[in-house]
């Protein structure tokens, strides 16, 4: 079977005001297409992995500009579902400095979430697939999502494909009645690899980092230790953990990081100082996309495996829109020890 990877969940329009402007200040919105499963998908294919995206798109213009949008990146779309009357929207104002950037969805009754478990035959999907990917945002979105991640995961480990999740904690969605952490670990608990952070941790899972504020502006990776050997030993399926460490000093100057535990060893990545953020939206999805690459080129040298997806997700913050667009060859040089930013000649 070839490294094939499907991922699973809702991509929107992105309406953002040009710039760093607020949104009582626009006139005009710059367009484009994300979500987070969908931006794990487009890294992979960026890395020469075979990868696809299935979802549900209305029939529609909008629904197409989205899909041909993912084509010119090199996503497989033919087991895209079409139907449902709406594309999901979310508007992003960019921050800087001390002003976070913000978000403002507009997603209720879009294709996705009035999707139906009955459409999507996992078997057929899962054919010629070796890595599923989920996260915690689609079964946040509607009781009828939840159902049909469970189905995908049960199905998943059915045909042999290995599953990984990011746990995406997302206060704004969960409203239909169900807390996540009645939810999630019936989900989880049908992984192989799980990331997230520390407040995903805590929300989803009911595990708390130690002494840990995340608000502070630091982190300290060792107090991740206790997170997870708490989710490995309260899902056994696990085989790998990584939690990202995100120092937010401002919405423009982070520090990036992240720790991989695969049931015995932890393991650190380098600490990046991102000094000027340009889009830090789909961070955590390259991070992601860039550890599953790792995972699958790297083999067993986990360490090389977390550092690339570090590396990756480093450079994503300095690409504009949901996508991380870095080439292996960038990442791998970034993971060399370059980080002059002097132009290439």
């Amino acid at each position: 079977m070839t490294d094939k990877v499907a991922t699973f969940g809702e991509i929107m329009l992105r309406l953002s005001p040009p710039g760093f402007k607020r949104f009582t200040q626009a006139r005009s919105f710059d367009v484009i297409y994300g979500g987070g499963e969908s931006n794990v998908a487009v890294s992979l294919a960026n890395y020469g992995i075979p990868a696809e995206f299935i979802t549900r798109i209305p029939n529609n213009d909008i629904g197409e500009a989205c899909i041909q949008f993912l084509r010119q990146y090199g996503v497989n779309t033919d087991k895209i579902i079409r139907g449902g009357d709406r594309l999901g929207i979310y508007f992003l104002e960019t921050g800087a400095s001390a002003r976070p950037s913000k978000v403002i969805y507009d997603r209720d009754q879009s294709a996705i979430s009035t999707a139906k478990p009955e459409m999507f035959d996992w078997d057929e999907i899962f054919e010629d697939v070796s890595w599923f990917h989920w996260t915690g945002i689609t079964p946040a979105i509607s009781h009828d999502l939840a159902d049909i991640c469970l189905d995908a995961v049960k199905n998943a480990k059915k045909n042999g494909v290995t599953v990984s999740c990011d746990l995406n904690y997302r206060s704004k969605l969960w409203k239909y009645g169900k807390d996540p952490i009645d939810v999630m670990p019936e989900l989880v608990k049908h992984c192989d690899v799980t990331i997230g952070n520390e407040e995903d941790a805590e929300k989803v899972l009911d595990i708390s980092a130690p002494d840990t504020v995340i608000t502070s502006g630091k982190i300290d990776a060792k107090n991740y230790r206790f997170v997870v050997e708490e989710i490995v030993k309260k899902y056994p399926n696990i085989k790998k953990v990584a939690i990202t460490l995100r120092g937010s000093i401002s919405a423009s100057h982070n520090t990036w990081s992240a720790v991989l535990y695969d049931g015995k060893e932890m393991y650190t990545a380098p600490t990046y100082e991102i000094t000027h953020i340009v889009d830090r939206v789909g961070g955590g999805d390259s991070f992601m996309g860039g550890l599953i690459y790792g995972f699958l080129t790297y083999k067993d040298n986990l360490q090389q495996a977390l550092n690339f997806a570090v590396a990756a997700s480093c450079l994503k913050h300095t690409i504009i829109g949901d996508f991380n667009l870095s080439s292996v060859q960038e990442v791998e040089k970034l993971m060399g020890g370059d980080t002059s930013g002097r132009v290439a000649r």
